[in-house]
């Protein structure tokens, strides 16, 4: 796994905060204009383990379920070194610290490792809380108190592994397009 700091941290670039926010609609957006991007890795576990029955899902193994998103994040990190140019990340590997501390479960230490050793662009975009926008669904469960919750964990979890966090605009998705590939200049 390449983890050369000079090549792929500074072209990889995350969006983060609370669920609901926008950030999937934002990475969306971005991919149809040509830039790489990945998948959250919470929704595809929860996708991937509900359609087996399995038990790696938040509301029946919290530490299983970060053990998937980590493995499928790492396996997103690899993936986005074979990309040329900027890639956007819907979530990261700080994003799993952030969730074992906001559900109260130990950080093992080989999370906080591949947190410390996969590095992303040092300016982090984080979506705010912004309940007009905000929709439940079976994936996501959590309340929008919750999801406020968890923005906060990810700005100081980011914050904590060095980054830099900047908010995102409440603002259309082009408005948001707009504001990130102008910060990225």
């Amino acid at each position: 796994m390449s983890t050369d700091a000079s090549t792929n941290a500074e072209r990889f670039i995350v969006v983060t905060g609370g669920p609901g926010s926008g950030k999937s609609t934002l990475i969306s957006r971005l991919r149809a204009a040509g830039y790489p991007g990945t998948d959250e890795a919470g929704r595809g576990v929860i996708r991937d383990q509900t359609a087996i029955g399995g038990s790696a899902v938040p509301w029946v193994d919290a530490a299983l379920f970060a053990e998937a998103m980590l493995s499928w994040e790492m396996r997103s990190y690899r993936l986005a070194a074979a990309e040329t140019g900027p890639v956007f990340f819907d979530r990261g590997l700080p994003d799993i610290v952030g969730y074992l501390n906001l559900v109260g479960h130990p950080v093992p230490a080989h999370v906080s490792t591949a947190a410390h050793r996969l590095r992303y662009r040092t300016r982090v975009f984080v979506a705010p809380p912004w309940p007009e926008i905000y929709v439940g669904d079976d994936e996501r469960r959590q309340s929008f108190a919750e999801a406020k919750r968890t923005w906060a964990q990810m700005v100081e979890t980011y914050t904590d592994y060095g980054y830099e966090p900047i908010e995102l605009p409440r603002a259309s998705v082009e408005e948001r397009v707009r504001f990130v590939l102008e910060a990225l200049l």
